[in-house]
């Protein structure tokens, strides 16, 4: 779990962006037992910005027995949750083949081995499922 991603979500949470020591640990210790897809989530949020720093940047302030996120802090936390833009498909085809059809979605390798694999442990469970119902 990445602790500064971490406290960017809790605070933004809050009404007005603060909340009290007790609160947020009480919040950081909910998360950060809450299972793996927290950790994975903070961890890809935090590889958008790989120089978070929540203090030194001034994306959080300490007062009055709490933490408060700041303006800066919000549009941090808004660029790391922006999903990226979707890239152009590229282009399959030769150059010397242009008037072809370029399939929308070209299907990877892997995805189709493992579509083929699935199909194929699909099938022997039928079979086996015929074999032990007879």
């Amino acid at each position: 779990m990445n602790f500064q991603v971490t406290v960017l979500k809790i605070l933004v949470s809050y009404p007005d962006g603060f909340a009290a020591m007790a609160d947020l640990k009480r919040d950081m210790a909910i998360l950060a037992t809450s299972g793996r897809d927290w950790a994975d989530r903070t961890k890809r949020l935090a590889a958008r910005v790989p120089d978070l720093d929540i203090f030194s940047q001034g994306l959080v302030e300490r007062e009055n027995g709490g933490w408060k996120i700041t303006v800066k802090g919000r549009t941090v936390l808004e660029f790391m949750e922006a999903r990226p833009a979707a890239e152009p498909p590229k282009e399959t085809v030769p150059a010397d083949n242009r008037d072809a059809p370029i399939s929308p979605f070209p299907q990877p390798a892997e995805r189709a081995r493992r579509r083929r694999e699935h199909r194929v442990r699909r099938r022997e469970a039928r079979e086996r499922a015929r074999a032990n119902g007879s």
